[in-house]
C-alpha cells in the first residue's frame, strides 16, 4: 500500500513560483510512474506532469516550459517547481503513483491534494 503526502500549496501572485513536494511511503518508490494532476472547480482531473521510472517525463502544452517535475529516490519524493503562475493555474494539486500492488496488481494510488491559488 502506498500512501502519498502533499505539502507546498498556497497563495501566490501571477508571475510567481511555488514547488510541490509530495512524500511516499509504502511500496518500491523507484519502481512507481509518478505524476501530478489538478482539478479547478467544476472541471475534471487533468495530468500536469509525469515522470518515469527513468526520469523521462511528460507534460502537457498548457504547463510546459513552466513547470518541472523530478524525483529524488533515497528521499521517497517527488517534486513539481511551478514558475509563471498564471491564474488559470489555479486548482488543487494531487501527487499520483502508479504503483505495483501485490493483491491487485498495477493501479494508481493518490495524495489528499494541495491547493494552489493564483492571483491576477
Amino acid at each position: 500500500q502506498v500512501q502519498l503526502v502533499e505539502s507546498g500549496g498556497g497563495l501566490v501572485q501571477a508571475g510567481g513560483s511555488l514547488r510541490l513536494s509530495c512524500a511516499a511511503s509504502g511500496g518500491a518508490f523507484s519502481a512507481n510512474i509518478l505524476g501530478w494532476y489538478r482539478q479547478a472547480p467544476g472541471k475534471q482531473r487533468e495530468l500536469v506532469a509525469r515522470i518515469g521510472t527513468g526520469g523521462t517525463t511528460t507534460y502537457p502544452d498548457s504547463v510546459k516550459g513552466r513547470f518541472t517535475i523530478s524525483r529524488d529516490n533515497a528521499k521517497n519524493t517527488v517534486y513539481l517547481q511551478m514558475n509563471s503562475l498564471k491564474p488559470e493555474d489555479t486548482a488543487v494539486y494531487y501527487c499520483n503513483a502508479y504503483a505495483f500492488n501485490t493483491y491487485t496488481g498495477w493501479r494508481d494510488y493518490w495524495g489528499q491534494g494541495t491547493q494552489v491559488t493564483v492571483s491576477s
